[in-house]
């Protein structure tokens, strides 16, 4: 059963391609140890709002620019290099010295904020510092094929000393409101209990410091000197939260989302449960057991599969997975319709509650069944939050299919996950939600905003699916004319439930 109506055909969208971005790992020698810098990203921010992470941002051209003026920075490191020198002044005042990191003056780092393009000649005129001779890349990530935004981001180490200066926020341009400095175990033991939020590739490099000042003996310069000889780079783990690891697999999907997210869930080294592995091909498959495969050299063990729906773009092959582990699947008593039947296999209801024991404990996940997306629907519900499955997502939208969706489940089982006020929402396309009640309440008032123009098209004398359609739709010129067409059925089956329209050889009419 898909998601998809008749006569619709899903079109192959090509992941984006990543836009070059860099990150300042700045540290410093602490009383009790090394610490590292790490800002807080402000609740405005429309990617990881409320997050800890290190200062830095997006190349611009006027960076390419400074490197081409500026003989010692060659080529793309050379301009990661003077974007992240600019980027320092704008997120934290600081610029580098041959003497180390100095403070900026206001009216110049204002400056730099109005005008990007003004470091250069602040720069070459002696008044900023602009010596990248301490930094040193030590990890290149490319952000994963999760939304059409995507970075290839450098990572460069500067050490800073015992006593460098503050870094500040600017009072009105900043995209932070908080700075820390911490040691990286103290950093990483805070977002293991959910106390702080930390972006998916700062977790590994946050282990691999705290792994290499351990070794070394808090000798940040031999830590700094193993990880620039050979920069980690390529796959890497993704963590969205403390026991919740994504693999996006690629799918045929609805756009803009070109995967759909698999999540491993469970400590590490402790038991997990696979959620959604919806790989079909040989590289979706290899993917996932490489996946499958690091959480079993952690010392995990799969004990079974979840399927969130019986979406086609959700249930990978079957024969395929049964080679990477052996586990029984969980899922609705709908989805189990679909897949053959197992002995082993168990049916997932409202209220079920899945533990998951780990080193340090045992965690809990509490089966939802949010219909209305698809009969059977299933959400898992934890202390850290919701993976949702088909419920909603960050970038693009979700249908309700008029064959056997329901718009009146659905807008309950919004409003019903919406009142759980989950810390963040894992969906099963894009990236997380880190603000699941905004989100949650965006599609509540659109969908209803939606739900009452169809109603009033029809009551002002429109009859036909397609006048309907056109009228609830006006404000979206881009909606696709099959997908709005089947949106707009699925609500006047809606109100014809609830006896407020009725359907005759003429069409739709009030009741």
């Amino acid at each position: 059963m898909s998601e998809v109506p008749v006569g619709y055909e899903l079109p192959r969208v090509p992941p984006a391609e990543p836009k070059p971005s860099v990150s300042a790992v700045i540290t410093r020698d602490g009383t009790e140890g090394v610490e590292l810098l790490l800002c807080h990203r402000v609740s405005e921010m429309p990617s990881f709002p409320d997050f800890w992470s290190f200062p830095g941002g997006g190349i611009k051209e006027c960076d390419q620019a400074a490197a081409d003026a500026m003989g010692q920075l060659a080529g793309e490191e050379g301009t990661a290099l003077a974007g992240l020198m600019r980027e320092l002044v704008e997120e934290v005042g600081l610029a580098p010295s041959g003497r180390g990191l100095v403070a900026v003056d206001e009216p110049v780092r204002e400056e730099v904020l109005a005008h990007a393009d003004s470091w250069l000649a602040l720069a070459q005129d002696g008044i900023l510092p602009s010596n990248p001779a301490g930094f040193r890349l030590i990890t290149r990530r490319t952000t994963p094929p999760l939304a059409p935004m995507r970075f290839d981001n450098r990572f460069f180490h500067l050490h800073a000393g015992t006593s460098p200066p503050e870094p500040s926020l600017s009072a009105e341009r900043s995209e932070f409101d908080a700075i820390r400095w911490l040691r990286p175990i103290d950093a990483l033991a805070a977002w293991e209990v959910c106390d702080m939020r930390i972006p998916p590739p700062q977790i590994t490099l946050l282990r691999d410091l705290a792994a290499g000042l351990a070794e070394h003996e808090g000798d940040m310069q031999a830590v700094a000197d193993s990880l620039a000889s050979d920069p980690p780079t390529g796959e890497h783990l993704i963590e969205f939260a403390p026991g919740v690891e994504c693999v996006p697999l690629e799918t045929q999907t609805l756009p803009p989302a070109t995967h759909t997210n698999c999540y491993i869930l469970g400590e590490r080294g402790g038991e997990h449960i696979v959620v959604d592995p919806a790989a079909r091909d040989a590289a979706g498959l290899a993917y996932l057991e490489r996946r499958v495969r690091a959480a079993e050299e952690a010392g995990g063990r799969i004990v079974a599969t979840v399927f969130t729906h019986r979406h086609p773009d959700h249930i990978g092959d079957l024969e395929g997975l049964a080679a990477i582990y052996r586990a029984p699947i969980w899922a609705s008593v709908e989805t189990h319709d679909v897949i053959p039947e197992c002995e082993t296999d168990s049916v997932l209801s409202d209220g079920d509650e899945l533990v998951l024991k780990g080193p340090s404990g045992s965690v809990s996940w509490r089966v939802l069944a949010p219909p209305g997306h698809c009969p059977g629907h299933i959400a898992l519900a934890s202390e850290v939050g919701v993976v949702s499955g088909d419920l909603a997502v960050v970038v693009g939208t979700i249908l309700v299919p008029s064959a056997d969706g329901d718009m009146d489940d659905y807008l309950a089982s919004l409003e019903r996950v919406r009142d759980l006020s989950p810390p963040m929402l894992f969906p099963a396309h894009g990236p997380l939600s880190p603000t699941p009640e905004k989100l949650l309440e965006h599609y509540i008032s659109h969908r209803r905003a939606r739900h009452l123009r169809v109603l009033e098209a029809v009551k002002s004398g429109l009859s036909e699916l397609a006048g309907i359609s056109e009228s609830a739709y006006a404000d979206t010129q881009g909606a696709h004319p099959i997908l709005k067409l089947d949106q707009t059925l699925s609500h006047l089956r809606s109100h014809e439930r609830a006896g407020a329209v009725h359907e005759t050889d003429t069409g739709w009419h009030p009741t």
